[in-house]
């Protein structure tokens, strides 16, 4: 082999005739500190390439350096560790610890645990569950879980609704959730002490029994203890926020904040404004519904001047006052009253709304075992164990062996030996609590070793005849709550353009009958329900026709006659159609095609 490139930072340096040597004598200079910790250096045999690496944005690890298969991380110096002698910055000067980056790790052998070191290996890593990230870091035993649920209870950690941060009461953010008693979970993992997470909680731990109930659990539902509900269980406080602000426009002319009078045009009447003090603001503590106002606020008009029926030039104000959308209500929470960015006067209304577990919201275990409540039952109605234990949640044992779940099981046998011995269990990956302790654990208190208990039949009070595995296990409440996504609409508004509801349950909008629901029918040849959703509840029209030309008439009020605008011949007839079919024909017309209805008697 000829001399090694050297290249710093991608850029050819110079040659040196031994690269490997020179990298491993950098390396060493680097661990004596007369080397910037933050450089790296990477040898290519295959291309005889020596890469000296220190720019910005490169994604580092830590690990402990081994040398002569023994690592340079002494039971001497993790003496001097705990007694406080020396930190972690101590450990990377001293040449305990370096920072990696990608390129010099394809030179590196790593070994996961001390006892796996042998003489090739030149690293070892800090901890094995640090090849999980922050989110993956706090799930307890994910090594015995199947690689999807993982991705799972990733996403669903970041749905949790929790204490999301200690000061929501100085907030006012557009909408978050506080949970009214977080808890702990009994099971931890090192990541989330690390963290100091148990200070900002987003779940709580419930007595889980696995079996099937009534056929109410079937297909990932969840049966709830009803009386856990009513004590407090998973149970939310939402906020969200409304702001107005007194805007300027351009003509010099501004809004006002005040309570709207019988005069202004849009007028919601007496009602709207009960709740509003004298200068148009909510009281504090209201008990506010749907379509009520928060602000009273009137603008002025859109043109100057407006002639009035009587002829005469007025200003008239429009109403445009703050109200609660429609389908919610609330408790105002708080009122903030400031100055906005650009001088005016702004105004925020926080509305505060408990959500209680109903069915339809969905809760999910740290192992991507999600599912919805299916009913809520009293505690009388459900089993219980032998000492009176009431299960808070019953969850299908079908759930668990096509999933691969076993860390969900584990936990729940973990937490409950937890719960008995009055500690907090570590379900930290590679390296946590085993199912043999728990085991050892449970045994010693006296119960089954593998978490299963003789229940008794609520309803019958008859013992059950098969063991039930019975467990705690740490649930989270998940922001897709039923309350914020229920949607029903009989009549309401429309579009312009197409005369058909408009979409979306922010807008009062329709469901959607989309070609697949029409296929159904056409199937079933229920052509008069077809007929009805598709125009007579979305655009039906009575258009005027011509029976002369076929073109769309019109009706002349000026000479109170209806009339061709074509031909002008007064031969027309009115037509039923969907007004999605009339902006057609408009459209084709555009084009300079003259569309025609040609129209006959019926007979």
């Amino acid at each position: 082999m000829g001399a090694t490139s050297i290249y710093l930072n991608g850029r050819l340096a110079g040659t040196h005739p031994d690269g490997d040597n020179l990298a491993k004598r950098l390396r060493e200079r680097r661990r004596m500190n007369e080397l910037n910790g933050q450089i790296n250096i990477y040898y290519d045999r295959r291309l005889n390439e020596l890469h000296i690496v220190s720019d910005k944005g490169r994604v580092r690890r830590p690990y402990i350096v081994v040398e002569g298969g023994k690592s340079r991380l002494t039971p001497e110096v993790m003496t001097r560790l705990k007694n406080g002698d020396l930190n972690w910055h101590h450990l990377v000067k001293m040449g305990i610890i370096e920072y990696l980056d990608a390129l010099e790790e394809e030179n590196t052998l790593v070994a996961c645990r001390a006892e796996d070191m042998t003489e090739e290996h030149t690293h070892l890593e800090v901890d094995a569950s640090s090849i999980f990230g922050v989110v993956a870091g706090v799930l307890p035993y994910p090594e015995h879980n199947s690689s999807p649920r993982i991705t799972m209870a990733c996403a669903m950690a970041k749905q949790s609704l929790g204490t999301f941060l200690t000061n929501f009461n100085l907030r006012y953010d557009t909408r978050n959730y506080v949970m009214y008693y977080p808890q702990q979970p009994m099971v931890q993992t090192s990541i989330y002490k690390a963290l100091n997470l148990a200070n900002k909680a987003a779940g709580q731990n419930c007595v889980v029994a696995l079996t099937s109930y009534h056929g109410y659990n079937m297909a990932d539902a969840i049966v709830v203890n009803k009386s856990s509900i009513d004590r407090g269980l998973l149970r939310v406080a939402m906020f969200k926020t409304y702001e107005t602000e007194e805007r300027l426009y351009p003509g010099g002319q501004k809004d006002k904040i005040e309570i709207p009078t019988a005069e202004v045009a849009g007028y919601r009447g007496e009602e709207a404004y009960k709740h509003l003090a004298e200068d148009g603001i909510i009281m504090p503590e209201s008990d506010v519904g749907g379509k009520e106002v928060l602000v009273g606020k009137t603008s002025p008009p859109r043109f100057l001047e407006e002639i009035s029926v009587f002829g005469t030039v007025e200003e008239k104000k429009r109403e445009s006052s703050l109200a609660l959308k429609p389908g919610e209500q609330g408790r105002v929470d708080s009122v903030l009253v400031t100055e906005g960015p650009s001088g005016n006067r702004l105004v925020k209304v926080r509305i505060r709304a408990t959500k209680t577990p109903e069915v339809g919201d969905k809760l999910a275990s740290r192992h991507g075992q999600k599912g919805v409540i299916g009913l809520q039952v009293p505690a009388s109605d459900l089993p219980f164990t032998a000492d009176g234990v009431v299960p808070d949640l019953i969850v299908n044992p079908h759930a668990i062996p096509s999933r691969m779940t076993a860390g969900h099981l584990l936990e729940m046998l973990g937490a409950k030996a937890g719960s008995f011995n009055g500690k907090l269990v570590d379900g930290s990956a590679f390296s946590g609590n085993t199912e043999e302790e728990f085991r050892a654990s449970l045994k010693s208190i006296g119960f089954d070793e593998y978490g299963e208990e003789v229940l008794y039949d609520g309803l019958t009070g008859k013992q059950i005849k098969c063991k039930i595995f019975v467990g705690v296990c740490y649930y989270q409440r998940l922001h897709h709550l039923v309350s914020n996504k229920m949607h029903v609409r009989s009549r309401g508004p429309v579009q312009l353009l197409t005369h058909q509801p408009t979409e979306g349950r922010a807008r009062e909008g329709g469901l959607r009958f989309g070609e697949m629901e029409r296929d159904c029918l056409i199937g079933y040849g229920a052509s008069m329900l077809i007929r009805e959703r598709l125009l007579g509840e979305s655009d039906k029209t009575v258009q005027l026709v011509c029976t002369e030309c076929g073109s769309i008439a019109i009706h002349d009020y000026a000479r109170n006659r209806d009339v061709c605008p074509v031909c002008e011949s007064e031969n027309v007839e009115p037509l039923e159609m969907s007004y999605a079919f009339k902006l057609l024909l408009d459209e084709i017309k555009s084009l300079y095609i003259f569309p025609r209805i040609m129209t006959r008697e019926k007979g």
